[in-house]
């Protein structure tokens, strides 16, 4: 699976955490899995925790922070069928 197919699970929602990047529409935040293994949980402590995801979707949200942390710039593209946003674009900054 490439960066991008994996950074398609990161999706932005005005009415999910206000805003927040979160991890394919579900009540989970980037931020949260971030200090989740900053905090020395590993990826089958997590997925153990949330069932629901999948170690792609964890390793998107690594992607995403290493992305940014570069300072690539990060516009949502608006999600016409949701009303939200989804699949973040990445750019230079």
């Amino acid at each position: 699976m490439t960066e991008t197919d994996l950074l398609a699970r990161i999706t932005v929602n005005p009415k999910i955490f206000g805003g927040k990047p979160i991890v394919r529409g579900q009540r989970i935040a980037v931020e949260h899995i971030l200090g989740m293994l900053a905090a020395g949980d590993s990826t089958q402590d997590i997925l153990e925790a949330y069932p629901y995801l999948e170690l792609g979707d964890i390793q998107a949200c690594l992607i995403f922070a290493r992305r940014l942390v570069g300072g690539e710039r990060v516009e949502p593209a608006i999600d016409v069928a949701r009303g939200c946003c989804s699949t973040p674009a990445f750019g230079p900054a």
